[in-house]
């Protein structure tokens, strides 16, 4: 049983509550799953990041501007899932899930964006895109598309 409550920056993050009396609880040494955007527009990877911080248990490892920096903060920073924007320069999201698949077979790639109805039934399933979640359909789509990703 909780002897106090954490401040909610520390819920599940695993850092340990020196109110606890000692014992562990399991909601508090769970491993937090990660996510990592991918964007070329500052306010867009802002707006997800902070609604994946204030809506879900997920925390935002790390954000990249364009494909080729999206595949090297992947590899480094080796997140659960990745949201990526189809058009962004050096690589588009298409192109850096080809690569992701290759690298990190596991990890889900959400292509998040405004062009989702011209891409349905285009990108084929070796492409390394697991969904397509339209940026009209705002945020919420997309939440509960990675909640569902997650939920394990």
């Amino acid at each position: 049983m909780l002897t106090a409550l954490q401040p909610l920056s520390n819920r599940g993050l695993g850092i340990p509550n020196p109110a606890m009396s000692g014992t562990a609880e399991t909601c508090d040494t769970l491993p937090v799953r990660t996510i990592l955007i991918a964007d070329d527009s500052h306010f867009e990877r802002s707006v997800i990041r902070s609604a994946v911080h204030a809506l879900t248990k997920f925390h935002v490892c790390g954000e990249a501007s364009d494909g080729a920096e999206a595949i090297n903060k992947a590899k480094e920073l080796r997140p659960d899932l990745v949201i990526m924007d189809l058009a962004m320069p050096l690589m588009n999201g298409v192109e850096v899930a080809m690569v992701l698949k290759n690298t990190m077979p596991k990890v889900p790639v959400v292509l998040f964006t405004l062009y989702a109805e011209q891409l349905r039934g285009a990108i084929p399933p070796s492409s390394g895109v697991t969904i397509i979640v339209s940026k009209t359909d705002g945020l919420a789509a997309l939440l509960e598309c990675i909640q569902r990703l997650l939920a394990a």
